[in-house]
């Protein structure tokens, strides 16, 4: 458990949630409902690369940039995905599954006195809609669509600093992102040294991905 902390964040997908089991499943959902055969780590590839691409246009709802994407990710592997399949896609996401120890991580902080807070890329409803993979409390949410803007720009952390105030922070990502907030740490799942908020998974610098959740 990290010690010297009062409030622990998270990105969310990618960190809590198995974004790539999700986007991939969900991807090859509406291939399948199409006729289509699609290459699942040709698909999750082309999307790390589109989907920042789109997120860092004019702001709008991540359910655009969701559906935007995956018509995009579609057409590079020879498919002309309808708008009704993208906007499937795009509602698909409160169903992408948690890793398997987030729950039980969440609820060891929560019953250690660490208050929790999710900063994600995403709409209030979608996340809304995957809380329900989650019986911890979660005190404090910051969504995209609350702050206008995307991670990594520092509307999110700058709001939660707002919200938190004084008491010592840390923020859990799954990527190396600028961080703002002056008694504001952070780690990641994906690889690392041993000072994890997660016990059961190494964390530390990685520059995996180029965006979080």
């Amino acid at each position: 458990m990290p010690t010297n902390y009062e409030v622990i964040t998270f990105d969310c997908y990618g960190t809590l949630i198995d974004w790539e089991r999700g986007i991939g499943d969900a991807f090859q959902a509406a291939a399948q409902a199409a006729g289509i055969e699609v290459e699942r780590e040709r698909v999750l590839g082309i999307y790390h690369e589109v989907e920042p691409q789109i997120q860092a246009a004019a702001f709008r709802p991540y359910r655009a940039v969701l559906a935007e994407t995956a018509q995009r990710v579609a057409e590079y592997v020879g498919w002309i995905m309808d708008g009704d399949a993208a906007q499937e896609f795009a509602a698909s996401l409160p169903d992408w599954p948690p890793f398997s120890d987030t729950d039980a991580a969440l609820n060891q902080m929560a019953a250690a006195g660490y208050a929790l807070g999710i900063l994600s890329n995403v709409d209030d409803d979608l996340l809304q809609g995957t809380l329900r993979h989650f019986s911890a409390p979660i005190d404090l949410i910051v969504t995209a669509q609350q702050v206008h803007s995307y991670k990594p720009a520092h509307g999110h952390f700058e709001e939660a600093r707002r919200r938190i105030g004084d008491r010592r922070w840390l923020h859990a990502a799954q990527s190396l992102f600028t961080t703002c907030g002056r008694a504001m740490s952070w780690a990641s799942r994906s690889s690392g040294s041993t000072g994890s908020a997660k016990p059961s998974r190494r964390m530390g610098p990685s520059r995996s991905t180029p965006f979080c959740r």
